[in-house]
Formats: C-alpha cells, sequence, structure tokens
C-alpha cells in the first residue's frame, strides 16, 4: 500500500444541493473534511415576492424568475461552488407501488417492469424518465433480513418523471451558471438526511407550503405516499387572522411562538388537527394492509419549524415523534446548532441532495 499519493491528492471539492420548492428556493454548501461533512454555507429565498405574493406562499413562477431568484440566493449565500445536485418536486412526479410477477433472470425482471409499468403511467413512456426500485422482503422468523426470492410476485416501486419537468430544471441550472449531476425526486433526498431506521416502517410527513406529503418509508424504500391539501402556507394564514397580523408577521410568529403562543394564535391547532387526522387514517390504513407498526414519526417542511411542533404532536400519536434536524450530519460551529435546529426541517432536501453530491467527488 502506498500512502505518497495522498501527498498530492487534490483539495476536497466543495458541493452544492439545490431544493426548488413551490414556496422557497434552499441551497446547502457541504464539503468533505476527514471522512466528514463540514457545513460551508446555507440559505434560503422565498420565492413570494418575485411573483408579487407573500413570504411563505405557494407560488407558480416562470422558469425565468425561478432562475433570477437563484441567481440572488447563489449570490447572498456566499457560494463558491458550482456543482451541485437538484430536487424534483413530489407534486411533479409520479410514484407507486405495484406487485409485478418475479422472474429469477434478472434482465427477464427488468424487461417485466418496463413492460409493466405503461399500465400505471398516465402517459407514454417515452414522455417520461423512468426508474424503479424492487421492495426487500422481511422474513416472519427474522425480521428486518432479507426473505429468499421465489416464485410469484415482487413488489415495485415506479418512479416517473415528465421530461417537461426535467427540462424546465436544466434550464434554472444552466441559468444560474450550476453544473448538476443529478435531479432526484425530494423524498430520496429527505429520507438520506433525517431517516436513521434502515428496516422498519418510519413515517416521514412533510409540511410543505401548499400540501403536505406523507410517505411510510421501509428498507430506505418508499412504501407508502399520499398528499393532503392543506400545508404551511395555511398554518400562517390561520395565525394571520386569528392575531389581525400580515401574513409576513404571521410566518415569524408561526417560528417564534407557533403551537406554544398564547390563546389568540390558538388557530394553529386547528390546521395541525385537520392534518394529524388524515395522517392518522394513512397511518391505520398502512398498518392494517402491511400487519405491521410504524415505529416513529419525522417532521420535516416549511411547517415542521413551527414551535413547538413536536410536543404537540407527542401528545396526538401513540409512537416516537422527532421534528428533522439534518444538519446533524454535518461538522459546523457550536454556537451555530441553536440555529441550525430551528432551520433543519426546511434544510431537509437541499442537506440530503448536498450528501449524494459528496459522495460523487
Amino acid at each position: 500500500m502506498s500512502f505518497l499519493g495522498n501527498l498530492f491528492a487534490k483539495k476536497e471539492k466543495s458541493v452544492l444541493g439545490v431544493d426548488i420548492g413551490s414556496s422557497s428556493l434552499k441551497v446547502v454548501q457541504l464539503r468533505k473534511e476527514h471522512g466528514k461533512a463540514v457545513l460551508e454555507t446555507y440559505g434560503e429565498l422565498a420565492l413570494g415576492p418575485y411573483g408579487g405574493g407573500e413570504v411563505g406562499q405557494a407560488t407558480n413562477l416562470s422558469a425565468e424568475q425561478i432562475t433570477e431568484t437563484l441567481k440572488d440566493l447563489l449570490r447572498e449565500a456566499k457560494v463558491t461552488t458550482n456543482i451541485c445536485g437538484v430536487s424534483i418536486p413530489f407534486a411533479r412526479s409520479l410514484l407507486t407501488l405495484v406487485n409485478l410477477p418475479y422472474r429469477p433472470d434478472p434482465k427477464e425482471q427488468t424487461t417485466v417492469i418496463e413492460l409493466e409499468a405503461r399500465k400505471y403511467i398516465p402517459v407514454p413512456t417515452s414522455e417520461v424518465q423512468l426508474d424503479w426500485f424492487i421492495v426487500p422482503k422481511a422474513s416472519p422468523s427474522q425480521p428486518g433480513a432479507e426473505e429468499p426470492k421465489s416464485a410469484g410476485t415482487i413488489e415495485v416501486l415506479l418512479v416517473a418523471v415528465h421530461n417537461d419537468e426535467l427540462s424546465m430544471l436544466q434550464k434554472v441550472v444552466a441559468g444560474a451558471g450550476l453544473s448538476a449531476s443529478f435531479y432526484e425526486i425530494e423524498i430520496f433526498s429527505t429520507i438520506r438526511a433525517v431517516v436513521e431506521e434502515r428496516v422498519k416502517p418510519v413515517m416521514v410527513i412533510d409540511v410543505g407550503a401548499a400540501s403536505t406529503k406523507t410517505y411510510v418509508v421501509e428498507h430506505g424504500v418508499v412504501a407508502l405516499s399520499h398528499s393532503i391539501g392543506t400545508g404551511s402556507q395555511d398554518i400562517t394564514r390561520a395565525i394571520a387572522i386569528s392575531g389581525n397580523v400580515s401574513i409576513a408577521r404571521a410566518e415569524s410568529l408561526k417560528k417564534e411562538e407557533g403551537l406554544g403562543g398564547s390563546g389568540a394564535l390558538g388557530s394553529p391547532e386547528l390546521v395541525f388537527s385537520r392534518i394529524f387526522s388524515e395522517v392518522r387514517r394513512v397511518l391505520i390504513q398502512y398498518e392494517t394492509e402491511h400487519k405491521k407498526s410504524v415505529t416513529s414519526i419525522v417532521f420535516t417542511g416549511g411547517g415542521g419549524v413551527t414551535k413547538e411542533l413536536g410536543a404537540y404532536a407527542k401528545n396526538t400519536f401513540s409512537i416516537d415523534v422527532r421534528v428533522a434536524d439534518p444538519f446533524i450530519k454535518t461538522e459546523a460551529p457550536a454556537f451555530m446548532r441553536p440555529v441550525l435546529e430551528g432551520i433543519g426541517p426546511e434544510f431537509a432536501v437541499a442537506v440530503g441532495l448536498a450528501l449524494r453530491k459528496l459522495e460523487e467527488v
């Protein structure tokens, strides 16, 4: 073994995770040092003001407007690298879990999956980028162990993204002067950043601006996904109405007081009550169909920064609940930890993207 090469090793490159959400853009820049991910910079810019709206509101901006916002964010966050990974919104993708015939020959199995996928994708397969994952099976006698494959069926997670969506993202990335080596559906970035349990089922609740996405993750694969039409902007709006304050002020109050505020801010509880009611239904559906229990719940997304959310959710659900802290996977100054912990749920996707990109350099 030669160690001479280490003396002339290239300096480790910095990498960037770019999360293009419906209400804001987030970036996280990391570098690898002694085998660890070191946080160099991060930043967020709300898209609402760029489209004539408010901070925290979901938007539908053009590629040109998103590009300008991203360029502003890269400048304000003092980003020093252009190599990155980029998120694909869950709403712009298709994830579906299907049972398909099992074939022992890998090439034959691939052919079966690609042919069967056409039945589940509502557009011609030539119009989408298709990917898929075979979901591991656990043996009843040895929880967590893989069950020997046999004739019958397998569970396959089909993932499809429309070519138009990828083209739009590529246009934004190129316009901002970045170079992306991959585009990843946001849930997979989130799993990498916040889900530690690799075998037992975990539910991720992503409280986005326009909607809340719930996923059950098992063996690192999405075993169930469901979207709820209530999100973080509804929480902000409820605070604004009940407190008779502006949307901008309500957005601040959500983070400063949230569910632990005065009686005037009691309305967020009504919004979360609606979300949690639907989450509970999805939870019961999964546990009934799969005959196994979800072991914990992790909150991410803009709504995840709502003050006292963790404590409130623990009183609602009978299983372990925590609010995501993706920055725990990075090295950062101790004095920054409280700040990073507070904003963590919003940056789960960007951190997950940067961690994947870091594996490539």
